[in-house]
């Protein structure tokens, strides 16, 4: 895991995330989504939001580079909390671009099946501990209810 330096990364999503909530008009687009966890966190390299249409997952929004090369994804690929600490070294991951090193997908609404994934790319192994998971599981349960 990456040690972080200066103010706690997770307080200021977590903080930026309730004032776009609690804003007149708050919207909670999957864009500002995207936006605010890339902005706040510095081992986020690239935060995507992936909903279902048909019979896959299609990118909707992102932040942090471009879009991802496969702007699909198998129906199924986020059903569970699914942590790669490092993509060079597991045969099954995928990297989402040449320079990344971990992963994470995070469901958007594990009580219904399919509603959309958050995947999130670093460049540094093993970027993805408990304060990580804990900040983006409530932005999973949160984001799902737009």
């Amino acid at each position: 895991m990456t040690t972080l330096r200066g103010p706690d990364p997770y307080a200021l999503a977590e903080e930026r995330l309730a004032a776009l909530e609690s804003a007149p008009g708050g919207e909670r687009s999957d864009r500002a989504v995207c936006a605010i966890l890339h902005e706040s966190v510095p081992t986020y390299s690239w935060v995507g939001i992936y909903r279902t249409q048909g019979a896959a997952l299609a990118l909707v929004a992102w932040a942090g580079g471009g879009a991802r090369r496969a702007r699909h994804l198998p129906l199924g690929a986020g059903d569970v909390v699914r942590v790669t600490d490092d993509v060079r070294a597991d045969p099954q991951a995928r990297a989402l671009f040449p320079a990344t090193r971990a992963e994470i997908v995070v469901p958007l609404a594990p009580s219904r099946a399919g509603a959309g994934v958050l995947v999130i790319a670093s460049e540094h192994r093993g970027a993805f501990g408990p304060a990580d998971r804990a900040l983006l599981g409530g932005v999973g349960q949160w984001a799902s209810d737009e």
